[in-house]
């Protein structure tokens, strides 16, 4: 059964959609209640490509890091978004737990929002 903060692992498309690549994602929310619908972000062991003010950095030091099922640091590419179809999703490899899913979230709402553009 999926749910938010399961890591799985999809065929998640380049942005230029030139063709995809197996790779981890983040499941965080169901994206509609009548659909397997998922939004998710990607996973990357590319720590450079993380934007300190939105991606969130997974290392082995953390306590809870072998619960996510990844063998490398990794970086949660919050700009890198997609809602895939549930079917699409390989399988489920570990998870992140509920405090960081929550702090993520949050990070991400806030990007979403733009405090600076409503002032």
């Amino acid at each position: 059964m999926k749910r938010a903060g399961q890591i799985a692992l999809t065929p998640f498309p380049y942005t230029d959609l030139s063709g995809a690549k197996l790779r981890p994602v983040l499941l965080l929310r169901q994206a509609s209640s009548r659909f397997d619908d998922w939004l998710v972000c990607m996973v990357s062991s590319q720590l450079q490509q993380a934007d300190a003010d939105l991606d969130e950095i997974l290392l082995p030091s953390d306590i809870n890091f072998a619960a996510t099922g990844l063998k490398v640091p990794s970086v949660l590419r919050l700009s890198r978004l997609a809602v895939l179809d549930g079917a699409l999703l390989v399988g489920c490899i570990g998870e992140i737990e509920a405090d960081r899913l929550a702090r993520v979230r949050q990070r991400l709402a806030h990007w979403v929002v733009d405090e600076q553009e409503l002032r």
